[in-house]
């Protein structure tokens, strides 16, 4: 039986041991969250300095200034979003290092991926990952996301663990801690599968940054500027893994997909994009429920209506793109995955999306995604019960008249 979790004190946190722990610890920290003391960071933690392209250095001030001025956010938090940051710059110059190194990187070809666009909360995880059981493809688990490149000199652990995997699973443990629920609302361990814009991450770019916080700013930023170069930065990344482990059909996915889906196909031309859809109202209520749970060690204060505000006018947003542009997309190399029909059998549409990219369902293909299905049923850390009303002072009738525009449009 699927245990049920309901999250009675979502806006007036009840903090555990472990969480105020956590925000005292946040307290005693010491850190320099300016340009020098990322770029500092990263150049001790690699042994590098070479940046590469110094456009990157208005985006990353643009995320110092914005975060920094935010006396809302925790200590604990924001030397997260320090970290994060100083991550970030050591890839980037690990993968610019590697690629001086080995130009011919660039000519790796990424050929005909199938990329997974949709809702943030829409079964896009649950679908790539069911994609990713299809040994014959490649795929980008959490641990690889977080760290493409091993640092220089690095070896692996006494028992054959790569570094990279296990301080990605100390993170999952340490945040299980802190989080205990977070599992049921959005597992993150090392083998989890991730969204390939963690490689835009080292560009300093994408809407990802917009999760690790509220950024208005950086929202504003992100949409008024061309996003195609921060995808052929993306694109040089996945080049630099297929390099590294062998020539395979990638399957990606991230949900910016659905805002950008003609720079999309500008970059992966012969891609197959298959495109979630759900009822904008179970991903707002869902994501911001989420978003709720982390603020209680993230902010000072839960801001409830805050992350209302904030996620309806950015799925909005998202979603207005989507509709302006998804008939720009060739349907032959594009399909709708309504999400009541994955979810009621996600089998069925594996072999539509199959069909589509001209991949063959082989036996022995069937029987690794029937083993993952077993193995990962729906609900396995529990299942969270969301109260959009009860929690945020909305009804769902109220919030849905908003999209209408797309509801009528992919008749979700």
């Amino acid at each position: 039986m699927v245990e049920k979790i309901r999250i009675a004190d979502l806006a007036k946190p009840i903090l555990s041991d472990a969480q105020k722990g956590a925000l005292a610890y946040g307290e005693t920290l010491k850190f320099d969250f300016t340009e020098n003391g990322v770029l500092s960071a990263a150049r001790e933690r690699t042994g590098l300095s070479d940046f590469g392209s110094n456009d990157f250095l208005e985006r990353l001030n643009l995320l110092l200034d914005e975060w920094g001025s935010d006396k809302q956010l925790t200590r604990i938090s924001l030397f997260g979003l320090f970290e994060k940051l100083v991550l970030y710059a050591s890839n980037r110059l690990l993968i610019h290092d590697l690629l001086k190194r080995h130009p011919e990187i660039l000519d790796v070809e990424i050929k005909a991926p199938i990329i997974v666009a949709g809702l943030p909360r829409s079964g896009t995880t649950h679908l790539l990952n069911l994609l990713a059981a299809d040994q014959r493809m490649h795929s980008l688990p959490l641990w690889e996301s977080y760290e493409p490149i091993p640092l220089p000199g690095e070896a692996m652990l006494e028992d054959g663990t790569d570094p990279r995997y296990q301080r990605c699973a100390d993170q999952w443990q340490a945040m299980q801690v802190g989080s205990p629920f977070l599992a049921a609302m959005h597992p993150m361990n090392p083998d989890h599968i991730h969204e390939e814009l963690e490689l835009m991450g080292p560009d300093f770019a994408s809407y990802n940054f917009e999760w690790l916080a509220m950024s208005p700013r950086w929202r504003a930023h992100y949409l008024s500027h061309d996003q195609t170069p921060h995808y052929e930065y993306m694109k040089n990344v996945l080049k630099i893994l297929q390099w590294q482990r062998g020539n395979k059909r990638w399957v990606l996915k991230c949900p910016q997909h659905m805002e950008q889906l003609t720079i999309l196909h500008k970059v992966f031309p012969d891609a197959t994009i298959a495109i979630t859809h759900r009822d904008p109202v179970g991903v707002i209520q869902s994501a911001i429920t989420m978003q709720a749970y982390a603020q209680r060690i993230g902010r000072k204060k839960v801001e409830m209506q805050g992350l209302l505000d904030y996620w309806t006018v950015r799925i909005e947003t998202l979603l207005q793109a989507c509709v302006e542009d998804r008939e720009k997309i060739p349907s032959e190399q594009s399909i709708d995955v309504p999400f009541t029909e994955f979810m009621a059998n996600d089998m069925n549409m594996i072999e539509k999306i199959y069909a589509k990219a001209n991949v063959e369902l082989t036996e022995n293909a069937r029987s690794q995604l029937l083993r993952f299905i077993d193995e990962h049923p729906r609900g396995k850390h529990g299942q969270v019960v969301y109260d959009l009303e009860g929690d945020f002072g909305i009804s769902q009738q109220e919030l849905r008249k908003r999209f209408d525009f797309y509801l009528d449009k992919f008749q979700v």
